[in-house]
This record gives C-alpha cells, sequence and structure tokens, in this order.
C-alpha cells in the first residue's frame, strides 16, 4: 500500500529527481506544451497548476517563490505576464495530460502535457452558438407566428352584431405511395 507515500520517486534519487522536474517546469513554462512519460506527466501537472496559482498571486513573495521553483528568470517572467492572466477566472485545473501511446524503444506510455488555451476563445464560441440558437429559435417562432395568421379563418359581420366564422375550403385528398 503507498500509504502517506506524498509523491512519485521516478526512479531517481532526490538530487535528480529535483533537477528532472525543474527542467520540465521550466520546458512547460516556455513552450506550453511538452511530451513525456504518463507519470513524469502526472507528476509534473501537480507543480504545473501550483505555478499558475504562484502566477496569479502577483506578490512579490510569490515571485520569489516561483523562482525558487524554476530558477529560470525567461520562465518567470513568462509564468507572471502571460500565463497567469489567462486562467484568473479559473479555480483550478490549467494543465491536461493526453496520452499519445507508447515509445518505441522501451515501450514506456508517452503523453502531451500542456496548459489549457485561453477561456476567451471558449466563452465567444459559446456565445455565438447561443446567438446562433437564439436566431433559429426566433426565425421558428416567426414561422410559426406567420402559419397561424395564414390558417386562421375569416369572420365575417352579419346583421346583429354577430360573428360568423367563414368555413375553410376542404383539402384535397393526400397522394399516397401505393397510387
Amino acid at each position: 500500500m503507498r500509504h502517506a507515500n506524498d509523491h512519485r520517486k521516478l526512479g531517481r534519487n532526490p538530487g535528480h529527481r529535483k533537477a528532472l522536474l525543474r527542467n520540465l517546469m521550466n520546458s512547460l513554462v516556455l513552450s506550453e506544451r511538452i511530451e513525456t512519460t504518463v507519470p513524469k506527466a502526472k507528476e509534473l501537472k501537480r507543480l504545473g497548476d501550483r505555478l499558475i496559482t504562484l502566477g496569479k498571486r502577483g506578490t512579490l513573495h510569490a515571485r520569489r517563490t516561483a523562482f525558487a521553483l524554476l530558477s529560470n528568470k525567461e520562465s518567470t517572467d513568462k509564468l507572471f505576464e502571460t500565463l497567469a492572466g489567462r486562467f484568473t477566472t479559473r479555480e483550478g485545473g490549467y494543465t491536461r495530460i493526453l496520452r499519445t501511446g507508447y515509445r518505441v524503444g522501451d515501450g514506456a506510455e508517452m503523453a502531451i502535457i500542456e496548459y489549457l488555451p485561453a477561456e476567451e476563445k471558449k466563452a465567444k464560441a459559446k456565445s455565438k452558438k447561443k446567438a446562433t440558437a437564439k436566431k433559429s429559435i426566433a426565425k421558428a417562432d416567426k414561422g410559426k407566428a406567420e402559419r397561424k395568421t395564414r390558417v386562421a379563418p375569416k369572420s365575417e359581420k352579419v346583421r346583429g352584431g354577430q360573428e360568423i366564422k367563414a368555413a375553410r375550403a376542404p383539402r384535397a385528398p393526400r397522394k399516397t405511395s401505393e397510387s
């Protein structure tokens, strides 16, 4: 059982593991999408989401903490200037892991880990869908209203103020496929 085991060891000693994850974090922040093995991607997901949370805080302490994790000024600047602003409305889950198959050399399961695209695009797409749906509903309502006005029988005034509805013309019999 894995009780109280906090993270994956990834088959490395602590110094090597820390360096590996630091390099992966820097690559993820700079390119926003990298391919690696599934266990490394799962471990990197925890750290990548934590970096975005630090970037959203935007304080000096958060910047220094992020720099301690990344050790790269270029990555830290991009994190605070670009990436953190992308996720201002999102509460968590800033990364996703897409499994791509197995590596040819050793059969390790590979995955792509990436930061999610900007929320604005999804919001615009949803608003476009809603607008087209509203237009189609409006067209349908308009068509129903036209049909109702065309089908409604006319009324005629007769002496005494009574209204008499004119009878509709009988419909022609429908053609069937048998005849």
